[in-house]
């Protein structure tokens, strides 16, 4: 099961047993994982697959699952509301994780 996911949380548990296993946070111009202590940049990423999913009936629900491997060979997840302003995260940032829809 890859290709496509009914939740989040289904998402979530699929790409953890298949080794992605920290839990990434969006900074400003880094992902960090707080359990490594580690900060990766814009250039130290690869998103293998991304994954949006809306809410039922609260546009505040709306994500996006990252599944991110960075270039030390760490492997995770990054979870992040779309549809929202984008503030205070630098443009190469925006950059790694702009989707491309065509």
């Amino acid at each position: 099961m890859d290709s496509s996911y009914n939740t989040l949380s289904e998402a979530i548990k699929d790409f953890q047993s298949k080794g992605y296993t920290e839990n990434f946070n969006l900074l400003e111009d880094h992902i960090e994982s707080r359990s490594l202590k580690k900060k990766w940049t814009a250039d130290e990423l690869i998103v293998d697959k991304y994954y949006r999913f809306e809410g039922e009936s609260n546009p505040s629900d709306n994500s996006i699952l990252y599944v991110i491997k960075t270039t030390d060979g760490t492997k995770g997840l990054l979870v992040d509301s779309y549809g929202a302003q984008r503030g205070g995260v630098s443009s190469e940032m925006i950059q790694k994780l702009k989707m491309d829809t065509r």
